[in-house]
């Protein structure tokens, strides 16, 4: 029996890329006006630059990750001084422009007819600010209470925790084969692959489910608690 169903946030509810490529349009834009050495610097220079950093900081707050690379962007211009009103500015139009892809919140209210649902996330995408305030029984995100990034199997313990049921009554779904199927599994928990891009599933992985959009979860949920069920 599935008793709970548990979403990662960016990327598989939240539609992250056209909010973070605002964020740092607004950045761009801003260092131009503080400067006429920023018209050198590009839209692809300041992407770019959460790649160059994101290496030796993946284990750090994603607002700290961005931060660093907010200050090699600003470098490219000679205005590193300018980091917090940047970095303020940044956030402030990635959050007023990060919202839920279109088939999530009808697909969150068929789900919570059947199931308890939780947020659980190594992101900064606080579902108040993103759109999906009040859509959770409990939210989850690394680096609160010391919790560590996934894949440590200590977040997938806390979701157990945070869903009051055993680790195989409780599905994650989300799109990184590593943190939302891989990891999951590894902590004894079910595991469904949002692949909304179609892509190849990489061989020995064997998710418990696998969807190209949250819509087909309702359905694909029932299935797996009735072959549970009938399992036990």
């Amino acid at each position: 029996m599935l008793t709970t169903v548990v979403f990662d946030a960016d990327e598989t509810l939240l539609d992250l890329r056209p909010a973070v490529t605002g964020g740092l349009v607004a950045v761009l834009e801003e260092m131009r006006r503080l400067t006429p050495a920023a018209a050198e610097v590009s839209l692809a220079d300041v992407e770019s630059d959460w790649g160059a950093v994101f290496g030796e900081l993946s284990a750090a707050p994603v607002m700290e990750i961005r931060r660093a690379a907010l200050t090699r962007s600003l470098a490219r211009a000679g205005l590193e001084a300018h980091l917090d009103d940047i970095a303020a500015l940044f956030f402030a139009r990635r959050f007023a422009l990060t919202r839920p892809f279109p088939d999530v919140l009808p697909a969150l209210a068929a789900l919570r007819r059947r199931w308890t649902l939780g947020f659980a996330t190594n992101g900064n995408s606080r579902a108040e600010r993103c759109g999906l305030a009040g859509e959770f029984s409990f939210e989850l995100y690394a680096h609160e209470n010391g919790l560590p990034k996934k894949p440590a199997p200590e977040f997938y313990a806390a979701v157990v925790a945070a869903a009051g049921a055993p680790a195989s009554q409780v599905v994650y779904v989300g799109d990184s084969i590593e943190h939302d199927v891989r990891g999951p599994q590894r902590a004894g928990l079910r595991a469904v692959w949002l692949n909304r891009l179609g892509l190849p599933r990489p061989p020995g992985l064997v998710p418990d489910g696998e969807v190209s959009t949250v819509a087909e979860l309702p359905q694909l949920l029932a299935a797996l608690d009735e072959r549970e069920t009938a399992g036990g």
